[in-house]
């Protein structure tokens, strides 16, 4: 079993530094060795000007040359193939948040409170990435610090006065760049929530697109997310200005840290207490630090920022499941339900007050509710939406109760259909098989049976057409067709299906009231509708009112009642 996910950013964080603790280090290794080489390379030079160029000593200047070709030789590959190892292991974290992630956006048990798809979508790339980088930040952190050290030894062999200004400079400088970091944290934060919220309007917009322009409200849609952009753009705005705030009081203080050294410096090579040599390389190392306290200041801005977004996507992982109190595998000696019967006792949902129906092996069920909102929370339950904790009552799978059977028992068992016709992209064979096991006389049934065989007919490539996201290129009654194909695919010994007819003309309706009967002969299947059509094709029809069965019988029968009348024909 894999370890329970953290629950705090900086849990989260220091998740990421252990498991990838072996390419951390080598990362850390080789960027601390890349800035000792820069931090050494004023120092040489200074040397070789002190014992190769003011003695005229030539085999001393070219042994020094030697070495500082060397220091840059090391600074060079050091810094390339550390940049290398420490990408491998950023990318390898941001991959394996975003299939945590999806991982649990796309479990089996469903989650309680789920985010927007958009919402979810920036937790997988902005939130991530932000963790991810947070090793690069480690890294630099860590190379500066050594750096800053090393300059530090190598002025206090040089001048003890000089060694102090560093060590009491570089505190102070950082201390004084604080000042920028919670205004970057605090605008940092409010971007990720900004840039999320934006990513849940636009896929809201795109997702209903033809819904907006059958209403005419793409001008309003496309005005809210101009609003929606608009904020995250200002603050996208507002941390970069604080960012460059921040790294510019970095490099102003930096700036006045090296005049200071420089002019110390300056005094002693006046006095002739150092030598020229000396005074390059208290310049060099002075201006090289400058980098180094940039990089200490902007990291308390960077470590805040990534510990925002690992709380962001702690907070997403410690989400409950809807069915968490359900077995995780099955139970010891607990077979799946024999028989394909579903029964539903004293449901309590919703607008469901009791409600109890029982069908039959094999039995093709109508379903008529006076409010649609039964349907709906009926729909909800089967399909395990619905914490089990928020249901009274009892859904019965061939007289096993379905609280004891874990998800893929369940769904090995019983298929819900629901009205949203939802298709994927790739092609319409990939749609309707997702399982890609189905022969090609079986895929021609269920085409059939759905009516959707008009719809590969009309594609140049049949059943290989291309489907893009959403199935934008497809109309409604052809993505519903499309749905219900993949349902009957799924041969599942019991099927529910919601309202699968409703964008769909009254011949093709005719064709797929026949298609029920004839590719689930044999097979429980629920149909919620209101279609004469199809709850004529039904062996029996139960209807619905006020969260319990109010009358029962064919669809023939029934119609002798005028409240009925009501409900198939208005």
């Amino acid at each position: 079993m894999s370890d329970p996910a953290p629950r705090t950013g900086k849990a989260l964080l220091w998740r990421t530094v252990r498991r990838h603790r072996k390419r951390t280090a080598g990362f850390i290794a080789l960027l601390v060795s890349w800035q000792l080489c820069e931090s050494f390379v004023p120092v040489v030079i200074g040397l070789t000007i002190d014992h190769g160029v003011a003695t005229g000593d030539g085999d001393a200047f070219v042994a020094w040359a030697g070495l500082l070709i060397g220091l840059f030789v090391v600074l060079s590959y050091s810094y390339r193939f550390g940049s290398r190892i420490g990408m491998q292991a950023i990318e390898t974290e941001v991959h394996l948040l975003r299939m945590e992630i999806a991982g649990h956006a796309l479990d089996a048990r469903g989650l309680r409170a789920d985010r927007g798809s958009g919402e979810t979508m920036s937790l997988a790339t902005s939130d991530a990435e932000e963790v991810g980088y947070a090793l690069r930040m480690l890294g630099y952190a860590v190379a500066s610090l050594s750096a800053v050290a090393v300059a530090a030894v190598v002025l206090l062999r040089i001048d003890v006065v000089l060694a102090l200004v560093v060590l009491a400079g570089v505190p102070v400088c950082l201390a004084l760049t604080q000042v920028a970091t919670p205004l970057v944290s605090r605008r940092s934060r409010a971007q990720q929530e900004r840039v999320a919220s934006s990513a849940g309007v636009a896929v809201d917009l795109v997702r209903g697109i033809r819904v907006l322009q059958g209403i005419g409200g793409e001008h309003a849609a496309a005005a809210r997310y101009r609003v929606a952009s608009s904020e995250a753009r200002d603050a996208g705005i507002k941390v970069a200005w604080a960012r460059a705030w921040l790294v510019g009081l970095a490099q102003v203080l930096g700036g006045v840290f090296l005049g200071v050294i420089t002019l110390l410096a300056g005094r002693l090579a006046l006095e002739g207490e150092i030598s020229i040599g000396e005074l390059i390389a208290i310049v060099g190392l002075s201006q090289f630090l400058v980098e180094p306290i940039t990089v200490l200041a902007e990291m308390s801005a960077q470590v805040a920022a990534a510990l925002g977004s690992g709380q962001r996507i702690a907070d997403f992982l410690a989400r409950p499941l809807v069915l968490s109190d359900a077995p995780a595998v099955k139970p010891t000696g607990d077979d799946p339900p024999s028989t394909a019967d579903l029964e539903l006792v004293d449901l309590r949902h919703g607008s469901l007050a009791g409600l109890s129906i029982a069908s039959k092996e094999g039995e093709v069920l109508g379903i008529v509710s006076a409010d649609p909102a039964d349907a709906h929370a009926l729909v909800r339950v089967l399909s395990a939406q619905v914490p089990s904790d928020e249901v009274s009552g009892e859904v019965r799978l061939g007289g096993v109760s379905v609280t004891g059977l874990d998800v893929d028992a369940r769904r090995a068992v019983l298929v819900v259909a629901p009205h949203r016709a939802d298709l994927l992209e790739g092609t319409l064979r990939s749609n309707v098989d997702p399982w890609d096991r189905a022969a090609d006389d079986r895929l021609a049934a269920v085409l059939a049976a759905s009516a959707a065989d008009d719809v590969t007919a009309l594609r140049s490539g049949g059943l290989d057409a291309e489907v893009t996201a959403e199935g934008t290129t497809y109309s409604g009654g052809q993505r519903q067709r499309i749905a219900l194909a993949r349902a009957f695919a799924s041969g599942a010994p019991v099927l529910v299906l919601h309202d699968p007819t409703t964008a769909v003309d009254s011949v093709t309706e005719g064709r797929i009231a026949r298609g029920i009967r004839e590719v689930r002969a044999g097979r429980t299947t629920w149909v919620l509708t209101s279609s004469p059509a199809l709850l004529e094709a039904a062996d029996r029809v139960v209807v619905v009112r006020d969260g319990r069965v109010a009358a029962e019988g064919t669809h023939h029968t029934l119609m002798d009642d005028t409240g009925y009348q009501e409900l198939v024909l208005r």
